[in-house]
Order: C-alpha cells, then sequence, then structure tokens
C-alpha cells in the first residue's frame, strides 16, 4: 500500500457504497436482466488503484449488497463474476489510460464475455432454465450496457475523476 493508505481505503469504501447504491437502488430489475450503473465506480477504482482492487471491492460490494438488500438467493458465481469484471477494467485502464480503444475492448470483455457468457450460466444454474431460453433477453440487455459503458465511463472518467483535486493527488502518488 502507498503512505496514504488511509485515504485509499475510505475512498475505496466510499466506491463500495455507491455501488452499492447504484446496483441496488437506481438500476431495472427482471429476474433474468439487471440493468444500472454499477459498474461506474468499479471502473474508477479501477482506473485509480488498479485490477486487484477493483476486483475486491466489486466482490465486497456484492457480498454487501447481497447482504443487505438481497434480491434472490447468494450464489457464489455472481461474486466472481463481479471480481473478474474489475479485474478486467483494471487490467485496460491501468496508469489513468482510458482512450477509446481501451475502453471498448475492457467494456466489450465485461458486456459481452462475463455478464452475457458467465452471468447467463449463473443464471441457467440458479434458476433451472435452459442457457438458449433466457440468451435472447441478456443479449439485448448486454448491448444496451455496452452502449452505456462506453458512453459513460469516459465522461465520468474526464469530466469528474480527472477534476476531484482529492481523487486526482492520491492516484498520481
Amino acid at each position: 500500500m502507498r503512505k496514504s493508505s488511509t485515504t485509499q481505503l475510505v475512498t475505496i469504501a466510499v466506491f463500495i457504497a455507491i455501488e452499492v447504491i447504484l446496483t441496488r437502488f437506481l438500476s431495472i430489475q427482471t429476474p433474468i436482466v439487471r440493468l444500472g450503473f454499477g459498474f461506474l465506480p468499479v471502473a474508477m477504482l479501477a482506473i485509480l488503484y488498479g485490477p486487484i482492487w477493483a476486483g475486491v471491492a466489486y466482490a465486497i460490494g456484492d457480498i454487501i449488497g447481497m447482504l443487505i438488500w438481497p434480491s434472490g438467493s447468494f450464489f457464489f458465481g455472481f461474486t466472481l463474476s463481479a471480481f473478474l469484471t474489475g479485474m478486467i477494467y483494471g487490467f485496460f485502464f491501468k496508469n489513468h489510460d482510458v482512450r477509446l480503444p481501451k475502453v471498448l475492448i475492457a467494456c466489450a470483455c465485461v458486456c459481452f464475455v462475463i455478464n452475457l457468457g458467465l452471468d447467463t450460466v449463473w443464471l441457467s444454474i440458479l434458476q433451472g432454465q435452459a442457457y438458449l431460453a433466457i440468451l435472447p433477453a441478456r443479449i439485448i440487455k448486454a448491448v444496451i450496457a455496452y452502449v452505456l459503458q462506453i458512453t459513460l465511463i469516459p465522461i465520468v472518467y474526464h469530466g469528474i475523476v480527472k477534476n476531484v483535486p482529492a481523487l486526482r493527488v492520491q492516484s498520481e502518488e
């Protein structure tokens, strides 16, 4: 950890809280599709602190959200998906490299490999439905989520994170 580990931990905790709120309260949710903005704090954590912190934070946020506001039974597969999502964002956005090609690839990996692929497998296992039966709705969700992510991640980073002195200073240490 860096010398400002307390500041870093508090920042991560705040981003986890924002992720839980955005995922649990400000998302559209059906039994097979959840569309929301919980990806934003995770992507910002990945930009600021890298893949490990973003992955761990998203996994913790998933567990906390499930414990406080359950929307079904707990399933470790979704926590694994959350961790992998943070890792992917962190891998592509490390060192504040938020250029369009990297955003396009990172969001494609998250939306089409993790959300469409893995999460659909988890839902199929949990609900006992055939993978192909729930796939059409999940494809539509993945495309919408992809457009949201490639649009909002650069806007939020360049509009907010780069311009908040406390975040800018600690992320450049």
